[in-house]
Formats: structure tokens, C-alpha cells, sequence
């Protein structure tokens, strides 16, 4: 299963600190892949990638960046490039949620969860994007989401849901541009992780037994559940998909 190994890449994951991003780094790690963890949070980064460090034999680097911020982005792309030898697979996995009725939701609200969660992946996908395009290969996996797709019941969160279907057009505009340039650029959308922010909205007795009750399989998904889709889009067991949206939910958007 030599088309899954990813020895001799190169990857960046955004909002690796913690949740989903962390467990995609970590398993980037495990299959070989040298990685620079990113994340809004300095400390958390520092700390994930001392443990992978610590875990193989490579040297694993972590940046604070803020992604919806352009300029600091393109810094980002310059620095990690540096110090990796070039980057061959972006994960834009950074992202926040606001869980307000759309009538009550601030414009600070929207623009935040906006500017993290679909202009943050513009800001990242363009910036390495461009590397990739010159080096004639590259892979790029966005963290969309199942409320992409349909709308999350009961609570509200407009902001998201918009900002995540707007990821997944992001995610097949740019594999349409770059294809023929030997770009491609997938997503995985997920549906309920048990991840820290996950388990809090599960705590609420009216939301925590729709979410469960409409999960076919029964239970949250795991975090390696949504990083081994990741890794198989970002590796050459992929070579032939681009513009795909890979739903991981557990067949929570079959109803």
C-alpha cells in the first residue's frame, strides 16, 4: 500500500493545536510526512509539534498564525518553505462556529466565522497554492463540513453552515483552475467528531439526542476517523481525485 505513505512530503495543517487538526498532523507524522503545525494559538502548536518530534525522527516545526489575516498568511507560506525545503500538502483545517438565531447574530459574528472559516482557506490555498503551481505538484485538502450540505437541527448557525457550503465551492473552483497544473485540491467534510467543542454541544440534552438520534452508526465520529480521510486524499492512493467533497459523518446526511 506504497500509494498511502506519505515519507518524503511535506505538510502544513492549520489549526493543528487541538481536535481534528491535531489528530491530522499526528497521522501525517506517523505516515512519514515531515509537518508544520499552524495554529492561532502559539503554545498549542509549540506542544504538538514537540510531541511529534518526539514521536519520529523528523523536524517537525510549528508557526502562530492568524489565517484570515493575508499578510501574515503569505509569511507563513515563505517561512514554512524555508524551513521545510518546500511544502507538498496544505491542510486548511482551521475554523469557528457561532451558535446564534440569524435575527440575533452580530455582524462582528459573521464576519469572524466567515473570515476564519472561508477566507482563511482562500488565504492559505492561495498562498501555497502558488508554490505548488511552480513546483508542478501539490495536494490540498480542505475541512468543509456536512453542514455544507444540509442544515444542522436544532441549534442555529447560519454563519457556519453558510461559510462551510462556500468551502466546498472554493474546494471544486480551484480544482478546476488547477488540474491541469498538477494541483489537486479535495475536501472532507465531517460530520459530529468528539472533539472538545463537539462534546460541550452534546452536554445540551436537546441537541446532544437529534445529533446522536440522526448518526446511523450511533455515536460521535473520532478525530482519526476524519485524519485517515485526509491522509488518503492527500496521498497518491488519490493521484486521480480532485474536486471531490468526501463525507465522513457517519451517515448522518443520508436522512
Amino acid at each position: 500500500m506504497n500509494e498511502f505513505d506519505l515519507h518524503g512530503r511535506r505538510a502544513i495543517v492549520t489549526g493543528a493545536g487541538r481536535g481534528i487538526g491535531r489528530e491530522i498532523a499526528t497521522t501525517f507524522a506517523e505516515a512519514g510526512a515531515t509537518v508544520a503545525v499552524a495554529d492561532i494559538d502559539g503554545e498549542q502548536a509549540d506542544e504538538v509539534a514537540r510531541e511529534l518530534r518526539a514521536a519520529t525522527d523528523r523536524p517537525h516545526v510549528a508557526f502562530e498564525v492568524d489565517v484570515t489575516d493575508a499578510g501574515l498568511v503569505r509569511r507563513l507560506a515563505e517561512e514554512a518553505t524555508q524551513r521545510l525545503g518546500g511544502v507538498d500538502i496544505l491542510v486548511n483545517n482551521a475554523g469557528i462556529a457561532r451558535h446564534t438565531p440569524a435575527e440575533e447574530l452580530t455582524d462582528a459574528d459573521w464576519n469572524a466565522v466567515i473570515a476564519v472559516n472561508q477566507t482563511g482557506a482562500f488565504n492559505c490555498a492561495r498562498a501555497f497554492g502558488r508554490q505548488m503551481l511552480e513546483a508542478g505538484r501539490g495536494s490540498i485538502v480542505n475541512i468543509a463540513s456536512m453542514s455544507g450540505l444540509i442544515v444542522n437541527k436544532p441549534q442555529p448557525q447560519v454563519a457556519y453552515n453558510a461559510s462551510k457550503a462556500g468551502v466546498i465551492m472554493l474546494t471544486k473552483s480551484l480544482a478546476a483552475e488547477w488540474a491541469d497544473r498538477h494541483v489537486r485540491v479535495n475536501a472532507v467534510s465531517p460530520g459530529y467528531i468528539g472533539t472538545e467543542m463537539t462534546k460541550v454541544g452534546l452536554a445540551n440534552e436537546a441537541w446532544g439526542s437529534v445529533w446522536l438520534e440522526m448518526t446511523l452508526v450511533g455515536r460521535l465520529g473520532d478525530p482519526r476517523d476524519i485524519a485517515l480521510a485526509v491522509r488518503y486524499l492527500a496521498s497518491d492512493a488519490a493521484k486521480f481525485v480532485t474536486g471531490t467533497n468526501l463525507v465522513v459523518d457517519g451517515g448522518y446526511t443520508l436522512w
